[in-house]
């Protein structure tokens, strides 16, 4: 049995695979991004691959508060992109 990496939803707070969670990352220049290899450099906060988790983190600022900046409307939009709509 090969182990299955476990993250936490910044938005719901489920603990899900890896695979199922998207990652953001704030990079050391101080740019927000989605990564979806898992693998940038960085402060990561994942993101359940779903539309209402997406809405849950913008309307508690989870995101914002898990790296440590402000978040854009145009990183939201990436997110959303992301996720397909």
């Amino acid at each position: 049995m090969k182990k299955i990496p476990m993250r936490r939803c910044v938005a719901t707070g489920e603990s899900c695979p890896k695979k199922e969670l998207l990652r953001i990352v704030r990079t050391p220049e101080g740019t927000v991004e989605v990564d979806p290899t898992g693998k940038r450099n960085g402060k990561g906060a994942y993101l359940k691959k779903d539309l209402q988790a997406l809405e849950i983190a913008k309307k508690r600022n989870a995101l914002g508060r898990a790296l440590e900046v402000e978040i854009s409307d145009e990183v939201y939009e990436a997110i959303k992109k992301e996720i397909g709509e």
